[in-house]
C-alpha cells in the first residue's frame, strides 16, 4: 500500500494530485478470497486475480 500511496501522490491528472485511500486490511481479505477460489478451481481463477487487483487499485484512487 505504501508504493501505491507514493505512486498516487506523485501523479497528477489535469493538474490535480491523486490520493490512494486503500488499506492493507482491505486487500488482505480479497487475497484470501482469491487464494481460496484459485485452490478450488485448480488455479484457473488466477487469470482473474490481476484484473481484479487493478480494479481495486483504481477504485481506491481518488483526486486529492
Amino acid at each position: 500500500m505504501l508504493v501505491e500511496r507514493w505512486r498516487a501522490e506523485n501523479t497528477y491528472l489535469s493538474g490535480r494530485q491523486l490520493r490512494f485511500i486503500g488499506t492493507g486490511w482491505g486487500i488482505f481479505g480479497l487475497w484470501i478470497k482469491w487464494l481460496l477460489l484459485s485452490i478450488i478451481t485448480l488455479g484457473i481463477y488466477t487469470f482473474w486475480v490481476y484484473p481484479r487487483l487493478m480494479q481495486w487499485k483504481v477504485e481506491n484512487t481518488v483526486y486529492a
